[in-house]
């Protein structure tokens, strides 16, 4: 924008969250299609009756628990009284476990 000299302090900050958060973007676009072009090769693989590899299971099982646990963390912002609710569950169950 040609005319940022004009904006407050506090809209170029807002600016450069914006920006900041376009770039997240696509570095998150990059982390999706390289999962992609993962699961396209162990697809291929499959297919051609090769066997998986430890490393590769372990590989795909650490990247769903990474997204299952990103999941979770945007249901609980998203809903902020379930999570809350959620937790004191827990930690009324856990009061009341008997070893």
């Amino acid at each position: 924008m040609p005319d940022r000299e004009k904006e407050s302090p506090e809209q170029l900050d807002r600016l450069g969250r914006a920006e900041g958060a376009e770039r997240a973007d696509g570095a998150e676009r990059t982390g999706r299609l390289r999962r992609v072009e993962q699961s396209e090769r162990a697809e291929q693989a499959e297919q051609a009756g090769q066997p998986e590899t430890d490393a590769e299971r372990r590989r795909r099982r650490a990247q769903f628990l990474r997204d299952l646990t990103e999941a979770r963390e945007l249901r609980d912002r998203v809903q902020p009284r379930r999570a809350k609710v959620a937790r004191l569950r827990h930690a009324m169950r856990m009061r009341t476990f008997r070893w």
